[in-house]
């Protein structure tokens, strides 16, 4: 597990494009896949397509979830940590999938620009990946606003919003034959930020309807509802998210104490090797991993993560030869590839680094940190003119425009024009500098 800093939420104004705010995400991919096999039974129970949204986890310790696009449900590492149970979890999501199901931020967005509205908020939907790397597939099309005021009239909802949002998401809990019970529980937590001062209070909690009277609304349609048993799929799965995550977010002492609180052995045993991996106790840490995988030995990310510790405590050519099975169980996992390539480079195994880091690119465009392995690869094999130019892309994710536009120039000079890596540049330089 490993911090994105500052992904770029942008503001196009005419042709270009220019960063409005960011946002820091953790991304792991074991992590990812909890929230995949968590939020399917509900987002299916939503008409939604579950390949089409991914659930993106913020590095933030406030409790928070929001949707920006019709693609993206961010929720915060705070929030995910204050679930007690699955259902708490997925009661969340289901609350956001409504709101993707019924168009709410769509509806808002085309209410801005009617009637030139987008010039009094300076807000229009910006494409941004899209632009740049070519692939809309890989984009993370993020438009909020010129100031924290415009922001707060995209992310926020009416009364009416949140009272159909949270009783289309009882119907998808429904459906999913998961207890609504959890929804309650969210909602109790958000309660107790109600009750803050306003100077302590998330400001996006200050921008919805009371959680309380939401409560309220809600309570009579959980006693309708027969209370259904844990699905112990799921029930894993939360575990192994949450146990991750705090055993990656807190100090390792307090997770080597709770450890043997996981119900299931082989998170017990992951959230150890973290914790000592964390310590540097590496001896101590393979050990764990041993137990983990010898109860999930087709775990891919139980190996990946083995593979991860290794390169954390710089064992790097044992972190080669571990990623390498990684990859082999996994082809088409990013983050792994990813790790790969950075373990690679590592190793001083530059060609054959190169070509994984290319191949984790074209599958997930938005991980800065492997643009940035990406850049110093190409800089140790000679090519400065590529290594200038993914400099410049990631820079510009990140909302660095005029570094972007600095390292675009450099790139463009060097690369045979009307290339497509040429062409990458010129993208760049097309983006609109900061006022």
């Amino acid at each position: 597990m490993y911090i994105i800093k500052r992904i770029a939420f942008f503001l196009c104004t005419g042709l270009f494009a220019a960063p409005v705010f960011a946002i820091d995400l953790l991304r792991d991919s074991d992590v990812e896949h909890a929230f995949t096999e968590l939020s399917r039974p509900v987002l299916q129970a939503a008409g939604l397509t579950p390949k089409g949204i991914r659930i993106l986890l913020l590095d933030d310790k406030k409790p928070n979830a929001f949707i920006i696009d019709n693609q993206h449900i961010f929720i915060s590492s705070g929030l995910v940590l204050s679930t007690d149970n699955a259902e708490m979890f997925q009661a969340i999501i289901a609350h956001e999938a409504a709101h993707i199901a019924h168009g709410h931020v769509t509806r808002r967005m085309q209410n801005m620009l009617v009637g030139r509205n987008a010039s009094a908020f300076g807000l229009v939907l910006a494409l941004m990946t899209g632009a740049v790397s070519g692939n809309h597939e890989l984009s993370l099309p993020l438009a909020i606003g010129a100031a924290s005021s415009s922001r707060g009239v995209l992310l926020s909802h009416t009364r009416a919003e949140e009272s159909a949002a949270d009783h289309a998401a009882m119907r998808y809990l429904a459906r999913s034959n998961i207890d609504g019970k959890g929804m309650i529980e969210v909602l109790d937590l958000f309660i107790d930020q109600d009750n803050l001062t306003a100077s302590r209070q998330d400001p996006y909690l200050r921008t919805h309807p009371s959680s309380r009277d939401r409560k309220q609304a809600l309570q009579a349609l959980v006693k309708t509802n027969v209370t259904t048993p844990t699905n112990r799929k799921d029930a894993y799965w939360h575990e192994r998210a949450v146990g991750k995550i705090s055993a990656f977010l807190r100090e390792p002492e307090w997770t080597l104490m709770r450890a043997d609180n996981a119900k299931n052995s082989d998170i017990r045993h992951l959230r150890r090797a973290v914790a000592f991996s964390r310590q540097g106790k590496v001896s101590s840490a393979l050990e764990e991993m041993d137990k983990a995988q010898a109860l999930r030995p087709k775990d891919p990310y139980l190996q990946e993560l083995k593979a991860e510790l290794l390169m954390r405590n710089k064992h790097f050519a044992q972190s080669v030869k571990e990623y390498s099975k990684a990859v082999s169980m996994n082809p088409h996992n990013a983050l792994a590839l990813s790790g790969y390539g950075r373990a690679l480079l590592a190793n001083k195994q530059t060609t054959k680094a190169l070509s994984v880091l290319k191949k984790a690119r074209e599958i997930d465009f938005r991980n800065t940190r492997l643009l940035r392995d990406l850049a110093i690869t190409y800089s140790q094999l000679g090519k400065n003119n590529m290594a200038a130019l993914v400099t410049a892309e990631r820079y510009a994710l990140t909302g660095n425009i005029k570094d972007a536009i600095i390292h675009a120039r450099r790139a463009s000079k060097g690369l045979p024009n009307g290339s497509a890596a040429w062409q990458r540049a010129q993208d760049v330089l097309d983006m609109k500098k900061p006022e």
